[in-house]
């Protein structure tokens, strides 16, 4: 009796020892699945662009009409005199304060494509390489009209400070300058506002992930019950012709 009651204590000694041990064993497929589903859903990151995109937008679109109001009312008919109420730019001209916003105006398109050019980098090393090309150059083109605008600027003023004499063809030259830049930029940022817009609603899977499910289900392949279905017709209006029913 005592040998069979050792016995049964050691198998329940046993028992309880294997399932102690058992237990981590079935929570380690659920960690492995929870493991591969992460890697084959990644978690998508948006591109944080628009709300810069946008702010730069409006404040673009105020300086040009700020510079139009000013030049208009404190510098015409004499860009030389400034007629401006209250002086509020003096000791500096109005034209003067234009140029200095101006130049801030590209630092900070400066900073923007900087910064945007480095979330774009972070999204190509995830894999979305189409968002990638088709913006690489639409994002930098905003910055290279502002700076051609700058150039443009800066030979007008060259040629003012030599010739004097026609100073309101020199203004409205100034003018038409930033009313260009305006129209380019304005349609550069919206385009890439709308690509990053689009890409950020979307929130699609990496590039290749999409593409091996376009091959593995691709969409031109017709299904066997349609076959049937089409061939089924088929043959009964041969049989119709031939019969004559």
């Amino acid at each position: 009796m005592a040998a069979r009651r050792q016995a049964e204590l050691d198998n329940g000694s046993l028992e309880i020892t294997q399932s102690l041990e058992d237990d981590p064993l079935l929570d380690a497929p659920l960690t492995l699945s929870h493991t591969l589903h992460s890697q084959l859903r990644p978690r998508f990151h948006a591109i944080p662009a628009v709300f810069l995109a946008n702010f730069l937008l409006l404040i673009h679109v105020a300086f040009v009409v700020l510079a139009f109001l000013a030049a208009m009312f404190c510098s015409y008919p004499n860009p030389n005199q400034d007629k401006c109420p209250g002086n509020y730019t003096h000791p500096l001209k109005v034209q003067t304060v234009i140029i200095i916003a101006k130049v801030i105006l590209w630092i900070l398109h400066v900073f923007f494509e900087r910064y945007i050019h480095h979330h774009h980098s972070k999204v190509r090393s995830r894999g979305y390489f189409s968002i990638y090309r088709s913006t690489r150059n639409l994002k930098r083109l905003p910055l290279v009209i502002h700076s051609t605008g700058n150039a443009a600027l800066l030979l007008i003023l060259s040629t003012q400070h030599s010739f004097p004499d026609h100073s309101k063809v020199y203004l409205y030259l100034i003018l038409g300058v930033l009313g260009v830049e305006l129209i380019s930029s304005l349609t550069c940022l919206v385009i890439y506002t709308v690509k990053i817009s689009n890409f950020n609603r979307a929130k699609p899977r990496p590039d290749i992930i999409e593409e091996e499910k376009m091959y593995a289900y691709p969409s031109h392949i017709t299904s066997e019950v349609g076959f049937r279905c089409c061939r089924a017709d088929h043959l009964e209006s041969h049989r119709t012709a031939h019969t004559g029913i």
